[in-house]
């Protein structure tokens, strides 16, 4: 799929935004031991991926009650849905300069569509030794689901089905979705998240 980025400048994928804090002490410190004895770029993402993806539990997979929201937040707590683990993600690699944006889907919430339709988060990341983008999607794996880290093809979390009418969306974005953040905001646990999660950009 072609992506195009909502913003020409890759200065805008750099910005430290509240849900994306990231000269928080919590996340300088887990920075720091991340990116130990690492200076190359392709190390540095795959590590900064492969740690928000092992490391911090989806909150619906562990059936957890706590809603988190901003990076520092979901580091603390280590949990989040898909769209707090973005945010995390996006911080620890804007921290190191590194261009990170923000991507979706819109996929059924179970095997069919007549469970629902929600709005997956991930993210994608601009490679400066590679000139391009790639997107990359930290939401944990599970038995049904296994995203790696690639420079070549895609390795999502989830394939789309288009004859289930679920979408791709090819945009990059400088900010995490508002609908995604209300979301996250305005449900005080994680059934209520889960019986309102957006289901459009």
């Amino acid at each position: 799929m072609k992506l195009s980025c909502e913003s020409n400048y890759l200065k805008d994928y750099l910005l430290e935004l509240d849900m994306v804090d990231y000269n928080h002490p919590l996340i300088r410190t887990k920075v720091s031991e991340i990116f130990s004895g690492l200076f190359n770029e392709i190390e540095i993402i795959k590590a900064a991926f492969e740690y928000v993806r092992d490391n911090i539990a989806h909150s619906f997979d562990i059936q957890g009650s706590r809603v988190t929201c901003k990076a520092s937040e979901v580091l603390y707590f280590e949990e989040g849905i898909c769209y707090a683990k973005s945010n995390l993600l996006a911080a620890i690699l804007r921290s190191q300069g590194i261009p990170t944006g923000f991507c979706y889907q819109r996929l059924t919430k179970g095997d069919t569509p007549d469970t629902g339709y929600c709005i997956h988060a991930l993210n994608a990341v601009y490679l400066k030794t590679l000139q391009r983008w790639i997107r990359l999607d930290a939401r944990g794996n599970k038995a049904e689901v296994n995203s790696q880290f690639s420079i070549d093809e895609e390795r999502l979390a989830f394939p789309i089905r288009k004859e289930y009418d679920e979408i791709d969306y090819p945009v990059i974005y400088t900010e995490p979705n508002a609908n995604t953040i209300t979301a996250l905001k305005q449900n005080s646990d994680c059934q209520m998240l889960y019986n309102n999660l957006p289901d459009r950009l």
